[in-house]
C-alpha cells in the first residue's frame, strides 16, 4: 500500500468515526457565507443562512444516491440526499452540485456528467430547501469525503421507503418521484 493510499484510509477512518459521534467534529466552525442557523416560518431551526439545497442524483441502473447522515447532524442517523447550505449569491443548482461533490465526490466538481431534470422547493418564507433532481450521464462512484456521512449508497427507487428517511425527504418523496417519473 502506498503512503498516499494509507493517508486516504486514515482520513476515511477519521471521517467515519466523526460521523458516528453525537458530537460535532472539532475544527468545523462556519466556513462558508451560508453556514449558520436560521428559523423558517414553521418555527423550526434550519441550517443555511441563505437556504439550503440537495442533489437527488439518479443513476438509471443503480437508483438514487442516498447519504446516511452523521449522528451529530440535523436529524442525524437518517437517510437523505447530499446537500447543505447555499452560499450568498449561489444558485440552488450550484449549491446542490457543490455540496454533493464535497460530501460524496459526485458529480464532477464542475457539475459535468449529469443532466438537471427538475427542481422542487420547500419555501418557508425566511428559509427554503431546494431539491435538485438530476440524472447521471455516466457512472459515478460515490466516496465519503467529509464527516457528514456515515455511509453513501445507491438505492433502487422502489426500496427508498425501506430506509429511515430524513423527515423532509420522506414528506417530499411522493412529489419528487412524480417529478422524476417522466424522465425515466
Amino acid at each position: 500500500m502506498s503512503s498516499s493510499e494509507n493517508g486516504s484510509n486514515s482520513a476515511a477512518e477519521r471521517n467515519a468515526q466523526a460521523a458516528k459521534s453525537m458530537r460535532l467534529p472539532d475544527g468545523r466552525p462556519p466556513r462558508r457565507s451560508g453556514d449558520g442557523w436560521t428559523y423558517g416560518s414553521d418555527g423550526k431551526k434550519h441550517w443555511g443562512l441563505n437556504g439550503a439545497a440537495g442533489l437527488m442524483l439518479v443513476d438509471p441502473d443503480r437508483g438514487v444516491l442516498m447519504q446516511h447522515r452523521a449522528l451529530w447532524s440535523v436529524e442525524g442517523g437518517t437517510w437523505g440526499f447530499p446537500g447543505g447550505a447555499r452560499d450568498m449569491g449561489e444558485s440552488a443548482v450550484d449549491a446542490a452540485v457543490r455540496e454533493s461533490w464535497e460530501e460524496a465526490g459526485v458529480p464532477d466538481q464542475d457539475g459535468s456528467g449529469i443532466k438537471i431534470l427538475e427542481t422542487h422547493v420547500l419555501d418557508l418564507d425566511t428559509w427554503s430547501y431546494t431539491t435538485v433532481i438530476a440524472k447521471t450521464l455516466r457512472r459515478f462512484d460515490a466516496v465519503i469525503n467529509d464527516p457528514e456521512s456515515i455511509q453513501l449508497s445507491w438505492v433502487p427507487l422502489d426500496e427508498l421507503d425501506d430506509y429511515e428517511l430524513h423527515p423532509g425527504v420522506a414528506s417530499a418523496l411522493p412529489t419528487l418521484l412524480e417529478l422524476l417519473r417522466p424522465h425515466l
